[in-house]
């Protein structure tokens, strides 16, 4: 059951990864998936194996990774020779040096 549950998360983690179109949606994912697994891991030693506690576990750590994964997103701002806007109004670079 735990490797069926375990290969299961791990496909829909890759076909997720598909998707992301930017670094920080991409490590918000990333950050979600490894989050949520180690609470999985944490949640299930802490309360003696319980499915409750595993599943908190996860829920509370998948929230967790992905926040962290997405506030650490670099943002790269050198070398820049021509700034240009897209079509939400953000600001990005549209020429290096």
């Amino acid at each position: 059951m735990k490797s069926m549950l375990a290969l299961s998360l791990a496909f829909a983690a890759a076909l997720s990864v598909s998707a992301c179109q930017t670094p920080q949606q991409t490590n918000a994912l990333a950050g979600g998936a490894l989050g949520g697994g180690a609470g999985a891991l944490i949640g299930s030693a802490v309360s003696g194996g319980s499915p409750g506690g595993t599943l908190a576990g996860a829920a509370i750590g998948a929230a967790s990774g992905a926040m962290i994964g997405a506030a650490a997103t670099p943002t790269y701002q050198g070398n820049c020779a021509r700034w240009g806007y897209d079509y939400n109004g953000n600001r990005i670079c549209i020429a290096y040096y």
